[in-house]
């Protein structure tokens, strides 16, 4: 597997990814990355953006299939937490 690839940019300045990378990656329609220049301000660094809400929102899921999650009243009742609001 290379480590450099040739890319160009279109009209828009959109620069398409290789099948390759965006296989390895995961890289699907609708990616958000962050771009920033590198330190000699010749190149560019690119990294992928991912949403922490996501992946907070994939973990609870994945707790909640497990039986792993409690209700908020158990929550509070095992902590003497009122939710009454008294």
């Amino acid at each position: 597997m290379p480590t450099a690839y040739t890319v160009k940019a279109d009209a828009k300045g959109r620069l398409v990814m290789p099948r390759e990378l965006r296989d390895e990656y995961g890289i699907t329609a609708g990616a958000t990355f962050f771009v920033e220049r590198d330190t000699s301000g010749v190149g560019l660094r690119i990294a992928r953006a991912e949403n922490p809400f996501d992946a907070l929102a994939e973990h609870a899921i994945a707790e909640f299939r497990a039986g792993r999650t409690r209700t908020l009243e158990d929550f509070a009742e095992e902590h003497g937490i009122n939710l009454d609001g008294e």
